[in-house]
C-alpha cells in the first residue's frame, strides 16, 4: 500500500492548488484523477483580482502563475450589465484591477504543472472507488480506466476536490442540499464580425433570453445564452441559432458570429454542503458548493477554498492541534454561502420576467453601481478583494482581511514568496527574536502577523502574536517567549 501524508481526488484548479501548495511544504502528496488526460472543456473562463494576487506567489519553473496567465489573457476591467450599469473592478485597491479572461485549461495546465514540480505524485486514469477513514487515516481505493489491478493509497488526510458529481462525497454519504435553478444555458467559443464596444465583459438580456460575451482576444469571446422557449437536456445538441440570433437579441444588435469553435449545454444547481470536514476527509471546490455561473465565481471559490486549506493541513501535520481544520469550515462555509447568494442575485436580475420588476431593477442597479462606496462594496465582493474571515472577540478590526497591499520596507506583503507566516513590523521597530519571517512595515500602522494564505491573523503594537502563532502552528518555542 502507497503510503501518503496527503491524498487530494481531482486534478482540477482546486486540487492541483492544494497539492502544490501542501508538496511544496515538504508534505508527501498523490492527486488521484479519473481523467486520463486534461478535460478539453473550458467552462470556467475567468480568473478575478484576489486569485491572481495568490497566484502570483506561486510559481512554475521560477515564472509567477499570474505573470504567465496575464500573457495568455484578456484583462477586463469591468463587467457591463444592463441599462447601462457596470461592477468597476479598475476602481479596486489591487495589484490587479481586473478580471482575467483566460480558457480554464491553462489555468489547469499551469496548476497541474506546478504540483508535480513540487514532488506531488499524479495518479490520471484512476477513479476512487472505495474509502475507510479511522483514528489515524483514510484508506483510498482506486481503479485504472486501463482494467488493471485495484490500487490501495493510505493518507493522513483526504481532499476531495472531485468536482460537483464528488465520487468521494458520495461515499462519505454526505447530503448535497439544494437544487437546480437554470436549465439549458449554452456555452460556446465564438468568434465575431462585430463584437460590443469598449473593455470588459458584457451582459444583456430582455423578458425571455440573456447573452454573455467575455473577451479572449482579437475575435475571440466565450458566450453564454439562454432561451426561456428553449429548454432542453444537458446532452441535446446545441444548434447555431441558440447562439448568435440570441445573442443579437439579449445585447440589443447583432454582434456578427463568424464561427463557433466549441459549444456545451448545461444546467446550473445552488447546492452546499452542511459541513466541509468530515473526519479527516475535507471537501473543497465544486464538490462543496456549486452556483450560478454569473459573475464567474467558481474556479476562484475553489482555489480560495484550497489556498485556505492547504496551509492548516501542513500545520496539523507538522504538530498544530486538528482543531486548526476545524476552521477551515468556518471559515469557508460562509464564503461560499455568500458566492451562492450574490451569483443567484445576478442570475435572478438578469432572467426576470415582470416589466415592472425589471425597470425597478435597472434604477436600483444603476444608482448603486454609480457611487464609490455600492461600486466598492460589490466589485470588491465579486473580485474576492473585499471578503474578510470572521474575526474573534477583541481581535483588531484588521484580523481576517487580506494583507496583500500592506506596504513594507521593500515592496508590499504581496510581493513575498514566501509559504509560512511573516510578522510585518510597525515601522521602527527592531527585529524579532524567535519570530517566524519577518520585515518592517512602511508608514503608519500597527504590527500584524499575516498568514500563509495572505490574510492578518493578529494585529496590534505588543507581543501577542507569539500566542497567535502558537494556537495557529503548535510552535512552542515562540509560545513560552
Amino acid at each position: 500500500m502507497d503510503e501518503f501524508d496527503v491524498v487530494v481526488v481531482g486534478a482540477g484548479p482546486t486540487g492541483s492548488t492544494a497539492a502544490g501548495d501542501l508538496a511544496r511544504r515538504g508534505r508527501r502528496v498523490a492527486v488521484v484523477e479519473r481523467w486520463p488526460s486534461r478535460h478539453p472543456g473550458s467552462r470556467a473562463f475567468a480568473v478575478m483580482p484576489r486569485t491572481l494576487e495568490m497566484l502570483a506567489h506561486r510559481t512554475v519553473e521560477g515564472r509567477p502563475v499570474t505573470e504567465t496567465l496575464l500573457g495568455l489573457g484578456t484583462p477586463v476591467p469591468r463587467v457591463r450589465l444592463w441599462h447601462g450599469a457596470a461592477i468597476r473592478l479598475d476602481r479596486l485597491d489591487t495589484a490587479y484591477p481586473h478580471g482575467l479572461v483566460v480558457p480554464q485549461t491553462h489555468v489547469d495546465r499551469l496548476l497541474e504543472d506546478r504540483a508535480r514540480e513540487a514532488g506531488a505524485t499524479v495518479l490520471r486514469g484512476h477513479e476512487v472507488v472505495g474509502l475507510e477513514q479511522d483514528d489515524t487515516g483514510v484508506e483510498l481505493r482506486t481503479a485504472p480506466h486501463d482494467g488493471g489491478p485495484v490500487r490501495s493509497l493510505r493518507a493522513r488526510y483526504v481532499v476531495a476536490a472531485d468536482g460537483s458529481r464528488s465520487t468521494v462525497r458520495e461515499l462519505l454519504g454526505v447530503e448535497f442540499p439544494g437544487r437546480s435553478v437554470l436549465s439549458s444555458v449554452v456555452l460556446a467559443d465564438v468568434r465575431l464580425a462585430a463584437p460590443p464596444a469598449g473593455e470588459g465583459l458584457t451582459l444583456g438580456g430582455t423578458r425571455e433570453e440573456f447573452g454573455f460575451l467575455a473577451p479572449y482576444g482579437d475575435d475571440r469571446y466565450r458566450s453564454m445564452t439562454w432561451s426561456r422557449s428553449r429548454q432542453l437536456p444537458d446532452d441535446a445538441p446545441v444548434d447555431d441559432d441558440e447562439i448568435g440570433p440570441v445573442l443579437a437579441r439579449a445585447l440589443g444588435r447583432d454582434v456578427g458570429v463568424t464561427a463557433v469553435d466549441w459549444r456545451s449545454r448545461f444546467h446550473c444547481d445552488e447546492r452546499q454542503v452542511a459541513r466541509y470536514r468530515h473526519g479527516r476527509v475535507l471537501l473543497a471546490g465544486d464538490a462543496a458548493h456549486v452556483h450560478s455561473p454569473m459573475g464567474g465565481q467558481g474556479m476562484n471559490t475553489g482555489i480560495q477554498d484550497a489556498a485556505n486549506l492547504g496551509w492548516k493541513l501542513d500545520a496539523v501535520l507538522g504538530g498544530a492541534d486538528d482543531a486548526v481544520l476545524d476552521t477551515y469550515h468556518d471559515e469557508r462555509h460562509p464564503i461560499g454561502r455568500r458566492v451562492l447568494l450574490q451569483s443567484g442575485l445576478m442570475m435572478r436580475a438578469i432572467t426576470l420576467h415582470p416589466r415592472p420588476a425589471r425597470a425597478v431593477r435597472d434604477v436600483v442597479s444603476t444608482r448603486l453601481l454609480a457611487s464609490r462606496a455600492g461600486n466598492a462594496a460589490i466589485a470588491g465582493s465579486f473580485a474576492g478583494t473585499g471578503l474578510r474571515y470572521r474575526s474573534g472577540p477583541g481581535d483588531h478590526r484588521l484580523v481576517g482581511t487580506p494583507a496583500t497591499r500592506v506596504p513594507l520596507a521593500e515592496g508590499t506583503v504581496g510581493d513575498r514568496d514566501d509559504v509560512g507566516f511573516l510578522l510585518v513590523r510597525a515601522a521602527g521597530t527592531p527585529p524579532e527574536p524567535g519570530a517566524p519571517a519577518q520585515a518592517e512595515r512602511r508608514g503608519p500602522g500597527p504590527s500584524l502577523l499575516v498568514r500563509p494564505d495572505g490574510y492578518v491573523a493578529w494585529a496590534g503594537h505588543d507581543d501577542g502574536w507569539c500566542a497567535t502563532l502558537a494556537r495557529w502552528t503548535g510552535t512552542r518555542a515562540v509560545a513560552a517567549r
